[in-house]
């Protein structure tokens, strides 16, 4: 399950750099609320300042927490925005929502769990206070199917 998990994230971390630049686009198309263009911003800072909670120095571990905080902050984008937006300006291949979502729950699950809090905390914490309600950001759904095939190996 690790290693498939690894196999799996290592195919998805070569989208970094298109992801990055899917971010700059957002940053400046004036249909992004300000507040979410300065998440996409630190996003992108985040991703390009080699030395943050896991240095990029480190090959692979180092770029899963880059990914898992773009994901994060394009899901949260998409959540308060339309997606389309989003996917009017990818460039990559595939379908932009199904990757980040699958992104964003395998670096999660590859990243320890005291860095992935304080990942989430600080891209959600622009609208703790706020009177809206709040949807989750990413919810990991329960797949019978996988738990059956996990438990008879």
């Amino acid at each position: 399950m690790a290693s498939t998990l690894r196999s799996r994230m290592k195919n998805l971390l070569l989208f970094i750099p298109n992801l990055v630049l899917l971010c700059g686009r957002l940053m400046v198309d004036p249909r992004v609320p300000a507040k979410e263009r300065l998440l996409v911003a630190g996003a992108i800072i985040y991703a390009i300042i080699p030395l943050d909670l896991i240095p990029d120095m480190l090959p692979f571990v180092g770029q899963v927490d880059d990914a898992y905080v773009i994901s994060l902050t394009l899901l949260r984008l998409m959540n308060t925005t339309d997606p389309r937006l989003v996917r009017e300006h990818w460039s990559g291949g595939g379908d932009i929502v199904e990757l980040v979502g699958s992104v964003a729950i395998v670096a999660g699950k590859l990243l320890p769990q005291k860095i992935r809090r304080v990942l989430t905390s600080r891209i959600e914490s622009s609208e703790r206070g706020s009177s809206k309600q709040l949807r989750p950001i990413l919810v990991e759904t329960h797949q019978p199917e996988i738990e059956e095939k996990r438990t008879s190996m």
